[in-house]
């Protein structure tokens, strides 16, 4: 059976933009879930 996570935001993508919103929703106090394909954050 697959683990739930319960969120109110979700980021694809660890680019500089999406890097920048999940902080962003972080600092608002959003449960925020980053997924990306890579091992390290930050994209370009």
């Amino acid at each position: 059976m697959p683990n739930k996570i319960s969120t109110e935001v979700v980021v694809i993508g660890s680019g500089p933009g999406g890097y920048t919103a999940a902080f962003r929703a972080a600092d608002l106090g959003k449960k925020v879930v980053l997924i990306e394909r890579h091992k390290t954050l930050g994209g370009v």
